[in-house]
């Protein structure tokens, strides 16, 4: 009888372990979740949506696995990002915080802010205004923006939110290093990236965890935690589930 009792610890304990290295290995090469704690990327992402990134898009890297092992300083199978990109990187400053952020500037690429307008390589990136005022989240306070259509020069298009009262209207020129990258929040004005040299700055591709996908899920905190079931009629953002991301 003890002998059972112990066969069947033993069992289950095997299957616990091969299903921690099942999960390890899809998330490591395939696809991991990550949630949404800001608003730095609204209007697009919402604080409280939960995404799948592809961890294959871009290669890999030591940050492809947990914890970072510093056991290969390269990428493997390398595929050069595009502009756009919704990107999942770890800051440079620490090697450890997830941020998402899109990718905005290219190894060489010159970026700047004059009049608050974006321009790259010394152009006008093109800007369509959306009749649409709206109040969203930034931290604790709210900001009026004005909500518009960019196209970057390979044809792809998003929303970027900028203060309705006026945004970074002027910054330095930033000229983007050799296997680096710079990404800024479509939320332009509650946003910490690229801009901000001494916290994010430009990101190398080492960097690069991987490319959103989908959002899978989303809860809107500001209406109800998740584990409130009994609020979900309120605080479920049904219409987010499972919808894919450009």
């Amino acid at each position: 009888m003890k002998y059972k009792i112990f066969e069947t610890i033993i069992d289950n304990l095997k299957t616990i372990f091969y299903a921690l290295i099942i999960a390890i290995v899809i998330r490591s090469l395939f696809f991991q979740p990550f949630y949404i704690p800001s608003s730095s990327m609204e209007p697009n992402l919402l604080v409280g949506d939960r995404i799948f990134v592809s961890k294959y898009t871009y290669g890999y890297s030591k940050h492809s696995f947990p914890f970072s092992p510093s056991i290969y300083n390269q990428r493997i199978l390398f595929k050069n990002p595009n502009y756009a990109d919704l990107v999942v990187f770890k800051t440079p400053q620490d090697n450890r915080t997830d941020y998402i952020k899109r990718l905005i500037g290219m190894p060489g690429d010159s970026i700047q802010f004059i009049d608050g307008k974006l321009m790259l390589n010394n152009k006008e990136v093109k800007k369509e205004k959306i009749n649409l005022t709206k109040s969203i989240r930034c931290g604790q306070q709210t900001l009026d923006v004005h909500y518009f259509k960019e196209t970057l020069p390979n044809g792809k298009t998003y929303i970027a939110a900028y203060n309705k009262y006026g945004t970074q209207q002027n910054t330095d020129k930033y000229i983007v290093p050799k296997d680096h990258y710079f990404f800024l929040g479509d939320n332009r004005d509650c946003s910490k990236d690229s801009r901000f040299l001494d916290s994010v700055g430009y990101v190398p591709k080492l960097n690069l965890v991987g490319k959103a996908k989908m959002i899978f899920f989303s809860n809107d905190t500001a209406k109800g935690s998740f584990f409130k079931f009994w609020n979900w009629n309120n605080s479920l953002r049904i219409e987010r589930f499972f919808m894919r991301l450009k």
